[in-house]
């Protein structure tokens, strides 16, 4: 498996396919909350299997937020959303970002605790599902909050 960083420009397809299958098939999100018009000033990330089929994808905006995250069903539980989110943080770890933060399904919190993310608030709903916001500090001696 192998996970690139991607722009939205050059994957377009091939990230609207895995969303639209994880998100708007699978857990009936509108199209038009997926397609917020945040795409093409976020990273990407793409996962590929070994055979070069997309698997499974990922954002990050320029203010830190990571989200849509996505894999496909027959290839979840192979560690393959956690590439994913790390590759994302590891490039805000070279944009020098002082946290990230997301906004978790609730059924995923455990998922995001196991790397390293920590609950702020209360439950909302987003796209008619249950989330909670989760910040994970890159860099702990300097501010928590002043990226997003």
């Amino acid at each position: 498996m192998n996970i690139e960083i991607t722009s939205f420009a050059e994957s377009e397809n091939i990230i609207r396919s895995i969303r639209d299958t994880v998100f708007v098939q699978e857990q009936g999100v509108p199209h038009e909350l997926d397609r917020d018009g945040k795409d093409a000033c976020s990273t990407h990330v793409l996962a590929r299997s070994d055979s070069g089929i997309s698997i499974g994808t990922g954002r990050m905006q320029p203010d830190g937020k990571i989200g849509r995250l996505a894999v496909l069903e027959n290839w979840r539980g192979h560690g393959i959303g956690g590439k994913l989110l790390e590759s994302l943080i590891g490039k805000a770890y070279e944009c020098k970002f002082k946290s990230v933060y997301l906004h978790a399904q609730i059924h995923a919190i455990s998922f995001y605790e196991k790397h390293g993310f920590r609950r702020e608030g209360p439950v909302f709903i987003e796209a008619g599902i249950s989330h909670v916001k989760m910040i994970k500090d890159l860099h702990p001696l300097l501010s928590r909050n002043s990226n997003n």
